[in-house]
């Protein structure tokens, strides 16, 4: 659908403004609908978002469930484990109170997993903010160019509302929201820093096809919005 570009001086100004904006999207959910889902993903750039959101008591958490795009299939102890990652600094100070859907690392198999927490997820869909990220490859969630999966990731007839992965170019299994469930969310945010990144993205989003970059996928079917800043 598009690209919305916002752009700030510093990572700083950017999680102050994309915190902003999170807290506009929940809490106009929660008066619409008396909640309010919040989709996000891992790795070093969310970390001080997650810090900020944490501290922000105007989002009225109590109202709000939180989730991950996407994690790998490893023990929430790894350093690895972005479902860790949320725990330790998202669901803390005012946002301890939000509700935390969570990916059953115990179940014998990461397919057993998907079946506990498929149904979970469903019930909150569609989704009210989705916080992308974006590898140098282009991929966004587990939705890697390279894992055989990709195809049936990215059909958005396909129902299921997550899958496993298996990336080539990157470690573990992978649990990942399929492209349908993230370009129905009703805000879609691509946060990324540095001027390789937006190159990357800016490529993709028009030159390459969707299985090239997945991120064009969320561009193409999506009003993509990019918060970046060099």
């Amino acid at each position: 659908m598009s690209l919305v570009q916002y752009t700030y001086d510093d990572a700083e100004r950017l999680v102050d403004a994309l915190n902003l904006k999170i807290q506009t999207d929940l809490n106009q959910a929660i008066e619409q609908n008396g909640q309010a889902t919040l989709a996000v993903s891992g790795g070093n750039t969310p970390k001080p978002l997650f810090a900020k959101l944490a501290s922000n008591k105007v989002i009225d958490w109590s109202n709000v469930t939180v989730m991950l795009v996407d994690e790998r299939w490893v023990s929430d102890d790894a350093e690895a484990s972005n479902q860790r990652l949320v725990k330790q600094h998202l669901l803390t100070a005012y946002a301890a109170k939000a509700n935390y859907l969570l990916i059953n690392k115990t179940a014998p198999t990461i397919e057993d997993a998907i079946a506990q927490f498929s149904p979970e997820v469903k019930q909150y869909l569609p989704l009210d903010v989705v916080v992308l990220g974006m590898g140098n490859d282009g991929h966004t969630a587990s939705l890697f160019p390279c894992s055989e999966e990709l195809a049936h990731g990215l059909n958005l007839n396909n129902e299921a509302v997550v899958l496993s992965t298996t990336p080539t170019t990157a470690p573990h299994k992978r649990i990942s929201l399929t492209l349908r469930n993230i370009v129905t969310a009703k805000n879609v945010y691509l946060h990324i820093t540095g001027a390789e990144k937006k190159d990357i993205l800016l490529d993709a989003v028009e030159h390459r096809t969707e299985m090239e970059k997945p991120i064009a996928a969320v561009a193409k079917h999506a009003e993509l919005q990019l918060v970046w800043a060099p």
